[in-house]
């Protein structure tokens, strides 16, 4: 098996075909020896900021000299993205040996596991054999049945910020989806909330008292933002004085307190975590995709806000960044979201915007969002392909002006190489 027929098999098998649940991966992992037994994890469960929290978490324990596993989800530009080791992808070879010795125990299986399924059974296996000292583990979606949450008890088990997302599946209010999210919320252990929602709050205080867990609250009155340019961030998360974050989004702060917040309770745990480590890791961080500048003339900028929750935040971002500026944007929404509300969200800084579809059953046509910003008096047009997106919107925005690509992360990698297409590595930019 090559790693492209690996992964071929991997996208052969559909979530939607099989019922929420974990009996399929308990088995898959029995039959594979119990891999995630005795590892070490940090879970990592929200609506928003997940990976750039994992990514953060990673960063740090790995500089302070730990062997990290890290598997996200979804990918941005190749699937070995969402399985890495200290920052590096999964390699060829091992992607394709490692989906041989679970493919077996899936074909063997009554009901065969889902794509998700089989992408968490290869990183817990990959990881356990490249014998790493912990995982961060984010959710694929929701919690409780997700198939990561066939973890024992975490070091630490982590809720980024809520919100409005996955209705359909997870249920229609906050208090529903924070219900589903605290599935990972385990007898004994140690919890991290991002905070300030209350309906998501009381359900994870709730069950952290049903489970016997210690919640932890991030304190964002620690937070102290010094500056915010487009190399990223400088803050204060008291004590700790001018952290750097080679990350743009002002949201990005709040993620990185709640990454500390974590590191934190692991130092509490006794993991050696020392200052110079969460220094360094969080000074070395990497997550594109998110607030990720791809190009200077233009300003050309990649984001995965894809909710109304990570529209807010992106928003927010551009006007602090460019105060007073109206920006060309290229969009693609999936029509499950809150297509009205994240537009209302983004009306006020657009000068004009490029509609694209993005590659997914789930998506809002290119049209289709025409007509909702032409309904709202912003200047729009439909673009057929990612390429001429982007070469339209850098064109419309001229040298001093700025471009912002958001609303899915299904376009996100396909932007990233168009972009790179045309004006070279982000390196050579």
């Amino acid at each position: 098996m090559t790693s492209q027929e690996a992964i071929a098999y991997i996208h052969s098998f559909n979530w939607e075909k099989h019922a929420p649940g974990l009996t399929r991966i308990r088995a898959l992992l029995h039959a594979l020896g119990d891999p995630q037994k005795g590892m070490k994890f940090v879970h990592v469960a929200g609506t928003n900021g997940k990976g750039s929290t994992c990514a953060c978490i990673a960063a740090v324990l790995q500089a302070a000299g730990y062997r990290v596993g890290l598997n996200t989800s979804p990918y941005l530009m190749t699937f070995h993205d969402r399985i890495q080791i200290n920052g590096v992808m999964i390699s060829d070879g091992d992607l394709a040996a490692v989906t041989e010795q679970v493919r077996p125990a899936a074909e063997a299986m009554a009901e065969h596991p889902t794509e998700f399924e089989l992408i968490t059974a290869i990183a817990l296996l990959y990881f356990r054999q490249q014998h790493c000292d912990i995982a961060v583990l984010e959710v694929g979606l929701g919690g409780a049945l997700d198939a990561s949450n066939v973890i024992d008890t975490p070091e630490a088990a982590v809720l980024t910020a809520m919100g409005m997302d996955h209705v359909a599946l997870l249920g229609p209010t906050l208090a529903d989806i924070a219900a589903a999210k605290a599935g990972i919320i385990k007898p004994g252990g140690d919890v991290v909330s991002y905070g300030g929602c209350p309906e998501a709050d009381a359900v994870f205080r709730r069950v952290c008292g049903e489970q016997g867990a210690r919640l932890t609250e991030v304190d964002f009155s620690r937070l102290r933002p010094q500056t915010l340019t487009l190399e990223g961030t400088v803050f204060d998360f008291a004590p700790w004085e001018a952290l750097r974050l080679p990350l743009a989004g002002a949201y990005q702060l709040k993620n990185a307190a709640t990454a500390v917040t974590a590191l934190e309770v692991l130092r509490q745990k006794g993991w050696n975590i020392p200052e110079e480590a969460i220094r360094s890791g969080l000074a070395a961080v990497r997550w594109p995709g998110r607030f990720e500048v791809l190009r200077r003339e233009p300003v050309f900028l990649l984001d995965g806000a894809h909710n109304a929750h990570g529209i807010a935040a992106a928003a927010e971002s551009l006007a602090a960044l460019f105060p007073g500026q109206k920006l060309v944007f290229l969009l693609g929404i999936l029509a499950d979201k809150d297509v009205d509300r994240m537009l209302d969200l983004l009306a006020p800084l657009a000068r004009q915007v490029f509609t694209l579809r993005p590659d997914s059953p789930r998506a809002l046509t290119a049209e289709a969002l025409c007509g909702l910003l032409t309904a709202r008096n912003i200047p729009a047009q439909v673009c057929g392909t990612v390429e001429e997106g982007v070469s339209a919107a850098i064109s419309a925005a001229g040298a001093g002006g700025v471009v912002c690509a958001l609303g899915s992360l299904y376009f996100s990698g396909d932007v990233r190489r168009a972009v790179t297409n045309i004006v070279g590595t982000p390196e050579n930019r």
